[in-house]
């Protein structure tokens, strides 16, 4: 794959010459409710291209968020659909992105739809890990796609980017730049948190400075706690730094959220900070932090600065408050209670406990690591066996 410096390149000089493309891959509720931030830009220069291969079905998704959006008369872009991508095809999504030439990418399909994973596996094993094999799935083609088209595309993973990019990494293989997720959807939570303690009705006056894996990004929004365990968090308002109790501020993080489809719209929010955050950069210089799992292959949550240095354009990992050796042992740790133990030479490893408690949850035994050559078999078991058994009772 084109090293990320020479890609992202490419899309600054693009956003300068007004030609932006952001292609979506699989258009269910996250696609659907992107599409419709997107749209809501109202930006004539940015074109969206939905994929999939149900045409009729992105069509129909298509319609009503651009009829939405005349009516709010916010709907310059353009807005493509190619329903001939197949993936499990990995032939057909390269084509498509060779037609499309996509500035950004982002993948939002599900190997098993209409399905949030966690509603089985919180409630029975408290971990998420055990789905990596599924969530990979799909994205694993779509990256290969993405290296066999020479696409000069920012690429977003929203399934379980945690530890589905490492493993890619791991793998030799392409690997998407970022992640969105739970982690994205933390940060918020916590700065409306300390908002309320400091009394202030301005909470975009809060900083964040924080990194955990997909554990604590749910435990903490979940239940507002961290199982014990002590955050790599420092927050500020209007640049100072508070020293609220990180107890006192998770446990405001616990806001209740619906179950349903609708809470997507945090994870689509996730994808357009991504994307904006960059845009904006190139269009204004002005520094911007996100803050996405998986970003650069690393295993868990990071802090992410979009910045010029002189007339460069850098993206890399704020080392500033924490360093790389803290934030990937933190998220080591946060991972580790999610299940996975480690990802190395293209193997996921499962913790024990989590063998343990899905062999007592489901009467299923997993094994424990996984191969890279083997997430296609691995994944119809999960499907078969622990996802369709639950779903009949």
């Amino acid at each position: 794959m084109k090293p990320f410096e020479e890609r992202l390149a490419r899309v600054e000089k693009n956003v300068r010459e007004n030609k932006i493309c952001v292609m979506i891959i699989g258009l269910g509720s996250v696609g659907t409710y992107l599409l419709d931030y997107l749209v809501t830009l109202n930006d004539p220069v940015i074109k969206i291209v939905v994929v999939g291969r149900n045409y009729d079905k992105m069509q129909l998704n298509v319609n009503i968020v651009r009829i939405s959006a005349l009516i709010r008369e916010r709907c310059k872009s353009q807005i493509e659909i190619d329903g001939s991508v197949d993936l499990t095809d990995i032939d057909s999504i390269t084509k498509s992105i060779e037609k499309y030439q996509p500035d950004f990418i982002v993948n939002s399909s599900r190997a098993y739809p209409g399905l949030k994973y966690g509603t089985i596996s919180w409630k029975n094993i408290r971990a998420y890990g055990l789905w990596t094999p599924l969530a990979i799935r799909f994205t694993k083609n779509i990256m290969e796609a993405v290296n066999a088209a020479e696409s000069h595309a920012i690429t977003i993973n929203t399934s379980y980017s945690d530890a589905v990019n490492m493993w890619l990494k791991s793998a030799g293989k392409p690997y998407p730049d970022f992640g969105s997720g739970n982690f994205n959807h933390l940060v918020p939570r916590i700065k409306y948190a300390v908002a309320e303690i400091l009394g202030v009705k301005n909470f975009w006056d809060v900083g964040v400075m924080f990194a955990t894996g997909h554990f604590h990004d749910v435990c903490i929004s979940k239940e507002g706690h961290s199982e014990g365990v002590r955050q790599l968090l420092k927050v500020y308002f209007n640049g100072d730094e508070k020293n609220i109790p990180q107890e006192e501020i998770f446990s405001r993080c616990k806001i209740t959220m619906p179950v349903d489809e609708k809470r997507n719209m945090m994870n689509a929010s996730s994808n357009y900070r991504i994307i904006t955050a960059i845009i904006d950069t190139i269009r204004t210089h002005r520094e911007n932090i996100i803050f996405t799992p998986g970003v650069f292959g690393e295993l868990g949550g990071y802090p992410v600065n979009v910045a010029y240095e002189g007339d460069t354009l850098k993206i890399k990992i704020n080392e500033t408050v924490f360093s790389m050796e803290e934030m990937r042992m933190a998220n080591s740790k946060s991972m580790y209670l999610d299940g996975i133990e480690k990802i190395e030479n293209a193997l996921l490893y499962y913790t024990d406990e989590i063998i343990k408690k899905v062999e007592r949850a489901f009467s299923v035994t997993l094994p424990k690591s996984v191969d890279y050559a083997d997430i296609e078999n691995f994944a119809a078991c999960i499907i078969s066996e622990i996802i369709e058994s639950q779903l009949k009772k």
